[in-house]
Protein backbone atom coordinates (compact mmCIF):
# COMPACT_ATOMS: atom_id res chain seq x y z
CA UNK A 1 0.00 0.00 0.00
CA UNK A 2 1.20 3.18 -0.42
CA UNK A 3 2.49 5.40 1.55
CA UNK A 4 -0.25 8.18 2.92
CA UNK A 5 0.96 11.73 3.09
CA UNK A 6 -0.72 13.32 6.22
CA UNK A 7 0.22 16.91 7.27
CA UNK A 8 -0.75 20.25 7.92
CA UNK A 9 -0.06 21.71 4.57
CA UNK A 10 1.51 19.78 1.63
CA UNK A 11 2.83 21.47 -1.91
CA UNK A 12 2.83 18.74 -4.44
CA UNK A 13 6.31 18.25 -6.47
CA UNK A 14 6.45 22.30 -6.83
CA UNK A 15 8.74 23.31 -9.61
CA UNK A 16 12.65 24.74 -9.66
CA UNK A 17 11.66 28.35 -9.00
CA UNK A 18 9.46 27.25 -6.14
CA UNK A 19 12.17 25.19 -4.16
CA UNK A 20 14.37 28.19 -4.79
CA UNK A 21 12.11 30.61 -3.00
CA UNK A 22 11.44 28.95 -0.17
CA UNK A 23 15.46 27.96 0.03
CA UNK A 24 16.11 31.55 0.17
CA UNK A 25 14.16 32.24 3.55
CA UNK A 26 15.79 29.83 5.30
CA UNK A 27 18.41 31.14 8.25
CA UNK A 28 20.83 29.76 7.45
CA UNK A 29 20.83 30.02 3.87
CA UNK A 30 22.50 32.71 1.34
CA UNK A 31 23.14 33.85 -1.99
CA UNK A 32 26.33 33.73 -3.48
CA UNK A 33 28.61 35.67 -6.26
CA UNK A 34 27.61 33.17 -8.17
CA UNK A 35 23.81 33.99 -7.84
CA UNK A 36 23.15 30.37 -6.56
CA UNK A 37 22.26 29.70 -2.90
CA UNK A 38 24.51 28.00 -0.26
CA UNK A 39 23.04 26.66 3.08
CA UNK A 40 25.38 25.79 6.05
CA UNK A 41 23.81 22.14 7.80
CA UNK A 42 23.98 21.38 10.96
CA UNK A 43 24.94 18.19 9.97
CA UNK A 44 28.05 17.38 7.83
CA UNK A 45 28.35 14.35 6.59
CA UNK A 46 26.34 11.02 6.21
CA UNK A 47 25.52 9.50 9.70
CA UNK A 48 25.98 5.71 9.01
CA UNK A 49 26.49 4.86 12.87
CA UNK A 50 22.46 6.70 13.32
CA UNK A 51 21.74 3.76 10.35
CA UNK A 52 19.24 1.06 10.97
CA UNK A 53 17.58 -1.07 8.64
CA UNK A 54 13.83 -3.33 10.20
CA UNK A 55 15.31 -6.99 10.83
CA UNK A 56 12.13 -8.67 8.83
CA UNK A 57 13.12 -6.56 6.11
CA UNK A 58 17.05 -7.66 5.45
CA UNK A 59 19.70 -10.91 5.23
CA UNK A 60 21.93 -8.82 7.28
CA UNK A 61 22.84 -8.97 11.21
CA UNK A 62 23.66 -5.88 11.39
CA UNK A 63 22.84 -2.44 12.88
CA UNK A 64 19.33 -3.89 12.71
CA UNK A 65 16.31 -2.47 14.67
CA UNK A 66 13.07 -4.74 15.33
CA UNK A 67 9.95 -4.48 13.72
CA UNK A 68 8.08 -3.15 17.09
CA UNK A 69 10.78 -0.19 16.90
CA UNK A 70 10.28 0.69 13.58
CA UNK A 71 6.91 1.01 13.87
CA UNK A 72 7.53 3.03 16.88
CA UNK A 73 9.74 5.23 15.37
CA UNK A 74 7.74 5.64 12.64
CA UNK A 75 4.41 6.73 15.27
CA UNK A 76 6.68 9.28 16.22
CA UNK A 77 7.50 10.47 13.52
CA UNK A 78 3.84 10.96 11.93
CA UNK A 79 2.15 12.81 14.74
CA UNK A 80 4.95 15.09 14.12
CA UNK A 81 4.44 15.43 10.77
CA UNK A 82 0.62 15.73 11.14
CA UNK A 83 1.72 19.67 12.56
CA UNK A 84 4.21 20.46 9.66
CA UNK A 85 4.17 22.35 6.30
CA UNK A 86 5.38 19.62 3.89
CA UNK A 87 7.04 19.03 0.54
CA UNK A 88 6.68 16.44 -1.36
CA UNK A 89 8.49 15.52 -4.67
CA UNK A 90 8.45 12.95 -6.78
CA UNK A 91 10.32 11.61 -9.71
CA UNK A 92 12.42 8.83 -10.89
CA UNK A 93 15.46 6.64 -10.05
CA UNK A 94 17.18 5.85 -13.32
CA UNK A 95 15.66 6.65 -17.09
CA UNK A 96 14.64 3.73 -19.34
CA UNK A 97 11.17 3.68 -18.87
CA UNK A 98 11.32 -0.54 -18.61
CA UNK A 99 13.71 -0.35 -15.64
CA UNK A 100 13.65 3.30 -13.36
CA UNK A 101 11.60 3.32 -10.26
CA UNK A 102 8.98 6.00 -9.29
CA UNK A 103 10.27 7.72 -6.09
CA UNK A 104 9.17 10.26 -3.55
CA UNK A 105 10.70 12.52 -1.33
CA UNK A 106 8.54 14.20 1.76
CA UNK A 107 10.64 16.86 3.43
CA UNK A 108 9.37 19.51 6.15
CA UNK A 109 9.43 22.64 3.56
CA UNK A 110 11.45 24.35 6.68
CA UNK A 111 14.41 22.50 5.02
CA UNK A 112 13.25 23.13 1.15
CA UNK A 113 17.15 23.24 0.13
CA UNK A 114 16.88 19.25 0.34
CA UNK A 115 14.01 19.18 -1.80
CA UNK A 116 15.61 21.16 -4.50
CA UNK A 117 18.62 19.79 -4.37
CA UNK A 118 16.97 15.85 -5.10
CA UNK A 119 14.24 17.38 -7.13
CA UNK A 120 18.05 18.21 -9.62
CA UNK A 121 18.75 14.25 -9.17
CA UNK A 122 15.45 12.61 -9.34
CA UNK A 123 14.57 12.33 -13.25
CA UNK A 124 11.34 14.30 -14.17
CA UNK A 125 7.74 12.75 -13.78
CA UNK A 126 5.93 13.15 -17.25
CA UNK A 127 2.97 15.06 -18.51
CA UNK A 128 0.45 12.66 -17.33
CA UNK A 129 1.65 12.68 -13.53
CA UNK A 130 -0.80 13.21 -10.78
CA UNK A 131 0.25 13.11 -7.48
CA UNK A 132 -2.94 11.54 -5.94
CA UNK A 133 -2.11 8.32 -8.49
CA UNK A 134 1.62 8.30 -8.30
CA UNK A 135 2.48 4.84 -6.41
CA UNK A 136 6.55 5.21 -5.75
CA UNK A 137 8.73 2.33 -5.16
CA UNK A 138 10.93 4.07 -2.62
CA UNK A 139 9.56 6.91 -0.43
CA UNK A 140 12.26 9.32 1.76
CA UNK A 141 10.02 10.76 4.89
CA UNK A 142 12.28 13.27 6.23
CA UNK A 143 12.03 15.38 9.25
CA UNK A 144 15.53 17.17 9.81
CA UNK A 145 14.25 19.03 13.10
CA UNK A 146 12.89 16.08 15.02
CA UNK A 147 15.44 14.56 17.34
CA UNK A 148 15.19 10.40 18.33
CA UNK A 149 16.35 9.95 21.39
CA UNK A 150 18.40 6.96 22.43
CA UNK A 151 20.37 7.02 19.19
CA UNK A 152 23.62 8.60 17.96
CA UNK A 153 23.55 11.95 18.28
CA UNK A 154 19.96 11.87 18.81
CA UNK A 155 19.81 11.30 15.15
CA UNK A 156 17.98 8.33 13.20
CA UNK A 157 17.87 6.98 9.70
CA UNK A 158 15.18 4.09 10.03
CA UNK A 159 14.89 1.70 6.83
CA UNK A 160 12.25 -0.57 5.77
CA UNK A 161 13.06 -2.68 2.67
CA UNK A 162 9.64 -4.47 2.88
CA UNK A 163 7.67 -1.17 2.34
CA UNK A 164 10.98 0.42 1.09
CA UNK A 165 10.16 3.28 3.38
CA UNK A 166 13.57 5.47 4.79
CA UNK A 167 12.88 7.76 7.94
CA UNK A 168 15.38 10.45 8.39
CA UNK A 169 15.34 12.27 12.08
CA UNK A 170 17.45 15.06 13.09
CA UNK A 171 19.87 15.55 10.03
CA UNK A 172 19.50 18.53 7.71
CA UNK A 173 22.33 16.62 5.72
CA UNK A 174 21.44 16.22 2.27
CA UNK A 175 23.03 12.76 1.17
CA UNK A 176 20.71 11.13 3.82
CA UNK A 177 17.81 12.24 0.84
CA UNK A 178 20.02 10.98 -1.75
CA UNK A 179 21.18 7.73 -0.53
CA UNK A 180 18.10 6.87 1.25
CA UNK A 181 16.26 6.70 -1.88
CA UNK A 182 19.32 4.58 -3.39
CA UNK A 183 19.99 2.40 -0.67
CA UNK A 184 16.79 0.85 -1.03
CA UNK A 185 17.18 0.92 -4.91
CA UNK A 186 20.19 -1.44 -4.12
CA UNK A 187 18.12 -4.04 -3.06
CA UNK A 188 15.74 -3.58 -6.01
CA UNK A 189 18.44 -3.95 -8.50
CA UNK A 190 19.51 -6.71 -6.41
CA UNK A 191 16.33 -8.85 -6.55
CA UNK A 192 16.20 -7.63 -10.33
CA UNK A 193 19.50 -9.89 -10.78
CA UNK A 194 21.83 -7.16 -11.08
CA UNK A 195 24.53 -5.35 -8.70
CA UNK A 196 24.00 -1.53 -7.92
CA UNK A 197 27.40 -0.27 -7.71
CA UNK A 198 28.51 2.70 -5.99
CA UNK A 199 30.15 4.03 -9.23
CA UNK A 200 30.36 6.63 -12.04
CA UNK A 201 30.32 5.60 -16.04
CA UNK A 202 31.90 7.63 -18.67
CA UNK A 203 31.91 6.52 -22.60
CA UNK A 204 35.55 6.98 -24.18
CA UNK A 205 35.42 6.45 -27.97
CA UNK A 206 38.80 4.18 -29.07
CA UNK A 207 39.63 3.73 -32.68
CA UNK A 208 35.67 3.95 -33.97
CA UNK A 209 34.64 2.34 -30.84
CA UNK A 210 32.49 3.44 -27.71
CA UNK A 211 34.13 1.81 -24.44
CA UNK A 212 32.42 1.75 -21.56
CA UNK A 213 33.94 2.60 -18.37
CA UNK A 214 32.69 1.93 -14.83
CA UNK A 215 34.51 3.84 -11.45
CA UNK A 216 33.86 2.53 -8.15
CA UNK A 217 34.99 4.02 -5.24
CA UNK A 218 34.27 5.33 -1.94
CA UNK A 219 33.11 9.38 -1.60
CA UNK A 220 36.16 11.17 -2.07
CA UNK A 221 38.30 8.82 -3.59
CA UNK A 222 38.14 11.21 -7.31
CA UNK A 223 34.99 9.11 -8.81
CA UNK A 224 34.03 11.60 -10.08
CA UNK A 225 36.89 13.37 -10.94
CA UNK A 226 37.83 10.49 -12.94
CA UNK A 227 34.38 10.66 -14.34
CA UNK A 228 34.60 14.04 -16.06
CA UNK A 229 38.22 14.27 -16.69
CA UNK A 230 38.32 13.94 -20.25
CA UNK A 231 40.33 11.55 -22.53
CA UNK A 232 40.17 11.16 -26.52
CA UNK A 233 36.70 13.45 -25.86
CA UNK A 234 35.00 11.29 -23.16
CA UNK A 235 31.68 12.16 -21.70
CA UNK A 236 30.52 11.01 -18.86
CA UNK A 237 27.42 8.87 -18.26
CA UNK A 238 26.77 9.09 -14.70
CA UNK A 239 28.79 9.85 -11.70
CA UNK A 240 27.78 8.05 -8.46
CA UNK A 241 25.56 4.90 -8.39
CA UNK A 242 24.66 2.81 -11.78
CA UNK A 243 23.15 -0.58 -11.78
CA UNK A 244 25.18 -3.21 -13.56
CA UNK A 245 23.26 -6.13 -15.16
CA UNK A 246 24.04 -9.46 -16.67
CA UNK A 247 25.58 -8.92 -20.37
CA UNK A 248 27.31 -5.84 -18.99
CA UNK A 249 24.13 -3.96 -19.43
CA UNK A 250 24.68 -0.51 -17.66
CA UNK A 251 21.29 1.97 -16.17
CA UNK A 252 21.77 5.15 -14.51
CA UNK A 253 20.14 6.47 -11.52
CA UNK A 254 20.33 10.51 -11.03
CA UNK A 255 19.59 13.44 -13.80
CA UNK A 256 22.02 15.47 -11.58
CA UNK A 257 25.27 15.28 -9.49
CA UNK A 258 26.28 15.75 -6.15
CA UNK A 259 29.49 16.81 -6.24
CA UNK A 260 32.23 17.45 -3.56
CA UNK A 261 33.65 21.12 -3.50
CA UNK A 262 36.64 20.78 -1.17
CA UNK A 263 39.49 22.18 -3.59
CA UNK A 264 37.65 22.97 -6.82
CA UNK A 265 40.30 24.42 -8.98
CA UNK A 266 38.36 25.10 -13.17
CA UNK A 267 42.36 24.61 -13.66
CA UNK A 268 42.03 20.68 -12.92
CA UNK A 269 38.09 20.06 -12.78
CA UNK A 270 36.98 22.31 -15.07
CA UNK A 271 33.75 20.41 -15.87
CA UNK A 272 32.69 20.52 -11.98
CA UNK A 273 33.45 24.14 -11.60
CA UNK A 274 31.64 25.49 -14.05
CA UNK A 275 28.70 23.25 -13.18
CA UNK A 276 29.08 24.00 -9.73
CA UNK A 277 29.26 28.15 -10.41
CA UNK A 278 25.59 28.19 -12.73
CA UNK A 279 22.99 30.17 -10.59
CA UNK A 280 20.49 26.80 -9.72
CA UNK A 281 23.50 25.17 -8.39
CA UNK A 282 22.88 24.42 -4.90
CA UNK A 283 25.65 24.35 -2.05
CA UNK A 284 25.82 22.56 0.88
CA UNK A 285 28.38 23.85 4.05
CA UNK A 286 30.69 25.57 1.69
CA UNK A 287 32.43 28.58 2.67
CA UNK A 288 30.91 31.96 1.45
CA UNK A 289 31.48 35.27 3.78
CA UNK A 290 29.14 38.12 4.02
CA UNK A 291 29.41 39.54 0.49
CA UNK A 292 28.94 35.87 -1.41
CA UNK A 293 32.52 34.97 -2.27
CA UNK A 294 32.67 31.27 -2.08
CA UNK A 295 36.04 29.48 -1.11
CA UNK A 296 35.96 26.28 -2.09
CA UNK A 297 39.34 25.63 -0.05
CA UNK A 298 38.41 26.90 3.27
CA UNK A 299 37.72 24.24 5.49
CA UNK A 300 37.37 25.78 8.92
CA UNK A 301 33.92 24.28 8.75
CA UNK A 302 34.18 21.32 6.98
CA UNK A 303 36.19 19.54 3.78
CA UNK A 304 32.85 18.16 3.00
CA UNK A 305 31.70 20.59 1.11
CA UNK A 306 28.73 19.61 -1.82
CA UNK A 307 27.15 20.92 -4.77
CA UNK A 308 24.39 19.58 -6.64
CA UNK A 309 23.50 20.78 -10.36
CA UNK A 310 21.43 18.78 -13.42
CA UNK A 311 23.64 16.57 -15.34
CA UNK A 312 22.76 18.56 -19.03
CA UNK A 313 25.66 21.00 -17.81
CA UNK A 314 28.48 18.45 -18.52
CA UNK A 315 26.92 17.20 -21.82
CA UNK A 316 26.62 13.86 -21.08
CA UNK A 317 26.28 10.65 -23.04
CA UNK A 318 23.29 9.68 -23.84
CA UNK A 319 22.11 7.11 -21.60
CA UNK A 320 20.00 5.20 -23.81
CA UNK A 321 22.68 5.15 -25.97
CA UNK A 322 25.20 3.33 -23.94
CA UNK A 323 27.31 -0.57 -24.86
CA UNK A 324 27.60 -2.92 -22.65
CA UNK A 325 30.84 -2.25 -20.08
CA UNK A 326 34.16 -3.03 -20.58
CA UNK A 327 36.33 -1.74 -18.24
CA UNK A 328 35.80 -1.43 -14.58
CA UNK A 329 38.11 0.72 -12.34
CA UNK A 330 38.67 0.32 -8.19
CA UNK A 331 39.73 3.64 -6.88
CA UNK A 332 42.10 3.14 -3.81
CA UNK A 333 43.13 5.92 -2.22
CA UNK A 334 46.03 4.49 -0.74
CA UNK A 335 49.09 6.23 0.86
CA UNK A 336 51.84 3.45 0.94
CA UNK A 337 52.70 0.30 -1.38
CA UNK A 338 49.14 0.11 -4.04
CA UNK A 339 50.83 1.07 -7.07
CA UNK A 340 49.45 3.77 -9.66
CA UNK A 341 47.28 1.05 -11.69
CA UNK A 342 47.17 -2.81 -11.64
CA UNK A 343 45.24 -5.15 -13.75
CA UNK A 344 43.47 -8.05 -12.08
CA UNK A 345 42.04 -11.66 -12.82
CA UNK A 346 38.72 -12.33 -12.36
CA UNK A 347 38.85 -14.23 -8.82
CA UNK A 348 41.57 -10.86 -8.00
CA UNK A 349 38.47 -8.69 -9.26
CA UNK A 350 35.80 -9.57 -7.21
CA UNK A 351 38.20 -9.88 -4.22
CA UNK A 352 39.28 -6.62 -4.59
CA UNK A 353 36.17 -4.78 -5.01
CA UNK A 354 34.85 -6.55 -2.06
CA UNK A 355 37.70 -5.07 -0.55
CA UNK A 356 36.83 -1.86 -0.81
CA UNK A 357 40.38 -0.40 0.03
CA UNK A 358 40.81 3.39 0.83
CA UNK A 359 41.48 6.11 3.14
CA UNK A 360 38.50 7.78 4.18
CA UNK A 361 37.74 11.10 3.61
CA UNK A 362 35.51 13.99 5.42
CA UNK A 363 32.35 12.25 3.24
CA UNK A 364 32.15 9.66 6.13
CA UNK A 365 32.63 12.23 8.99
CA UNK A 366 35.14 12.66 11.35
CA UNK A 367 34.86 8.78 12.66
CA UNK A 368 36.06 8.06 8.80
CA UNK A 369 38.70 10.72 7.76
CA UNK A 370 42.40 9.98 7.13
CA UNK A 371 42.04 6.92 8.68
CA UNK A 372 42.49 2.94 6.46
CA UNK A 373 38.95 1.44 5.87
CA UNK A 374 37.53 -1.69 3.84
CA UNK A 375 34.20 -0.69 2.76
CA UNK A 376 32.99 -4.24 0.40
CA UNK A 377 31.94 -3.08 -2.92
CA UNK A 378 32.84 0.79 -1.90
CA UNK A 379 29.29 0.65 -0.98
CA UNK A 380 28.35 2.05 2.02
CA UNK A 381 24.36 1.47 1.14
CA UNK A 382 24.60 -1.80 0.22
CA UNK A 383 21.79 -3.08 2.58
CA UNK A 384 22.02 -6.72 2.50
CA UNK A 385 24.66 -9.20 3.42
CA UNK A 386 27.82 -8.05 2.03
CA UNK A 387 28.60 -11.72 0.66
CA UNK A 388 25.91 -11.29 -1.62
CA UNK A 389 27.14 -8.53 -3.39
CA UNK A 390 30.70 -10.52 -3.95
CA UNK A 391 29.37 -13.42 -5.08
CA UNK A 392 26.94 -11.56 -7.40
CA UNK A 393 30.10 -9.38 -8.90
CA UNK A 394 31.63 -13.05 -9.82
CA UNK A 395 28.13 -13.99 -11.36
CA UNK A 396 28.11 -11.04 -13.44
CA UNK A 397 32.36 -11.21 -14.49
CA UNK A 398 31.38 -15.10 -15.33
CA UNK A 399 28.24 -13.84 -17.77
CA UNK A 400 30.31 -10.68 -19.22
CA UNK A 401 34.07 -10.35 -19.08
CA UNK A 402 35.62 -7.05 -18.29
CA UNK A 403 38.85 -5.56 -18.13
CA UNK A 404 38.95 -4.69 -14.21
CA UNK A 405 41.55 -2.65 -12.58
CA UNK A 406 43.10 -0.89 -9.34
CA UNK A 407 43.65 2.82 -9.25
CA UNK A 408 45.52 4.76 -6.78
CA UNK A 409 44.20 7.98 -6.53
CA UNK A 410 46.38 8.76 -3.45
CA UNK A 411 50.06 8.50 -2.45
CA UNK A 412 52.99 6.21 -2.77
CA UNK A 413 55.62 5.82 0.01
CA UNK A 414 53.71 7.71 2.75
CA UNK A 415 51.06 10.15 4.18
CA UNK A 416 50.46 14.25 3.00
CA UNK A 417 53.30 15.29 5.34
CA UNK A 418 55.68 12.88 4.90
CA UNK A 419 58.46 14.16 2.29
CA UNK A 420 59.82 10.49 0.71
CA UNK A 421 56.33 10.08 -0.66
CA UNK A 422 54.79 10.77 -4.06
CA UNK A 423 51.22 12.13 -4.82
CA UNK A 424 49.55 10.20 -7.24
CA UNK A 425 48.23 13.16 -9.38
CA UNK A 426 45.20 13.84 -11.35
CA UNK A 427 46.69 14.40 -14.78
CA UNK A 428 48.73 10.79 -13.77
CA UNK A 429 45.03 9.42 -13.50
CA UNK A 430 43.70 10.81 -16.50
CA UNK A 431 46.74 9.12 -18.48
CA UNK A 432 46.47 5.69 -16.60
CA UNK A 433 42.34 5.69 -17.70
CA UNK A 434 43.23 6.77 -21.46
CA UNK A 435 46.30 4.00 -21.64
CA UNK A 436 43.76 1.47 -20.22
CA UNK A 437 41.23 2.02 -23.01
CA UNK A 438 43.85 2.65 -25.60
CA UNK A 439 45.61 -1.14 -24.38
CA UNK A 440 49.36 0.65 -24.21
CA UNK A 441 50.36 -0.33 -21.31
CA UNK A 442 53.35 -2.95 -20.73
CA UNK A 443 52.31 -5.06 -17.76
CA UNK A 444 54.63 -7.80 -15.79
CA UNK A 445 53.33 -9.46 -13.00
CA UNK A 446 53.81 -8.29 -9.23
CA UNK A 447 56.45 -10.80 -7.31
CA UNK A 448 54.49 -9.64 -4.03
CA UNK A 449 50.43 -9.63 -4.70
CA UNK A 450 50.20 -11.60 -7.99
CA UNK A 451 48.26 -9.16 -9.69
CA UNK A 452 50.11 -7.24 -13.01
CA UNK A 453 51.54 -4.05 -12.53
CA UNK A 454 52.44 -1.65 -15.47
CA UNK A 455 56.31 -1.57 -16.81
CA UNK A 456 55.63 1.26 -19.28
CA UNK A 457 52.38 3.44 -19.49
CA UNK A 458 52.35 6.55 -22.14
CA UNK A 459 51.67 9.66 -19.60
CA UNK A 460 53.60 8.55 -16.95
CA UNK A 461 56.79 8.50 -16.96
CA UNK A 462 57.70 8.15 -12.54
CA UNK A 463 57.95 4.15 -12.55
CA UNK A 464 57.83 4.73 -8.92
CA UNK A 465 54.31 5.63 -9.21
CA UNK A 466 53.60 2.43 -11.24
CA UNK A 467 55.69 -0.17 -9.07
CA UNK A 468 56.16 1.40 -5.16
CA UNK A 469 58.82 -1.29 -4.71
CA UNK A 470 61.18 0.89 -6.82
CA UNK A 471 60.68 4.05 -4.11
CA UNK A 472 61.02 1.69 -1.07
CA UNK A 473 64.43 -0.15 -2.62
CA UNK A 474 65.54 3.54 -3.81
CA UNK A 475 65.27 4.67 -0.02
CA UNK A 476 66.13 1.68 1.48
CA UNK A 477 62.74 0.86 3.01
CA UNK A 478 62.62 -2.71 1.98
CA UNK A 479 62.22 -3.89 4.82
CA UNK A 480 59.31 -1.69 5.64
CA UNK A 481 57.65 -2.44 2.39
CA UNK A 482 58.13 -6.32 2.74
CA UNK A 483 56.34 -6.20 6.49
CA UNK A 484 53.25 -4.07 4.73
CA UNK A 485 53.23 -6.68 2.40
CA UNK A 486 52.90 -9.41 4.60
CA UNK A 487 50.54 -7.11 7.03
CA UNK A 488 47.98 -6.43 4.07
CA UNK A 489 48.45 -9.85 2.81
CA UNK A 490 47.11 -11.75 6.06
CA UNK A 491 44.69 -8.61 6.97
CA UNK A 492 42.71 -9.00 3.03
CA UNK A 493 42.44 -12.95 3.81
CA UNK A 494 40.91 -12.18 7.05
CA UNK A 495 39.00 -9.66 6.27
CA UNK A 496 37.40 -11.36 3.02
CA UNK A 497 36.99 -14.63 5.30
CA UNK A 498 34.46 -12.39 7.36
CA UNK A 499 31.97 -12.84 4.93
CA UNK A 500 30.32 -16.48 5.70
CA UNK A 501 29.39 -17.44 2.42
CA UNK A 502 31.56 -15.72 0.43
CA UNK A 503 32.64 -17.64 -2.84
CA UNK A 504 35.71 -19.84 -1.96
CA UNK A 505 37.48 -18.41 -5.14
CA UNK A 506 37.43 -14.64 -4.35
CA UNK A 507 39.04 -15.82 -0.72
CA UNK A 508 42.03 -18.12 -2.44
CA UNK A 509 42.46 -14.99 -4.77
CA UNK A 510 45.01 -13.31 -2.29
CA UNK A 511 47.53 -15.12 -2.50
Amino acid sequence: MAYEVKASSVEWNPGPERLRELTEKMPNSSVTEFANVVVKARVDSRSAKSTFIAEDSTNTTKQTITRAEYERVAAVQEDYLARQDVVVVDGYIGSDPEFRTRARLVIEASNANIAGMQKQLYYPVGEDYDPATWDPHTTVVYTPNLPMEGYPNDRLIAVDLNSNITRVFNSDYFGESKKGGLRMWNNIVYKRGGLSLHAGCKVIPVGGENKTVLIVGLSGTGKTTTTFTTQLGSKPVQDDFIALMPQGRVYTTENGCFAKTFGLDPEFEPTIYHATTKPDAYLENVSVDENGKVDFFDTSYTKNGRTTWPFKYVDPWPADQVEPAEFLLILNRNENIVPGVARLDRAQAAAYFMLGETTGTSAGGKDEEGKFLRVPGTNPFFPRDMADMGNRMLELLDGHEMKVFVLNTGRVGGGEGDDRSKKVKIPHSSAIVQAIVEDTIEWEQDPDFGYEVASSLPGVDDMEILQPRRLYERQDRLDEYHAMVERMKAERREYLASFRGLDEAILKSIR
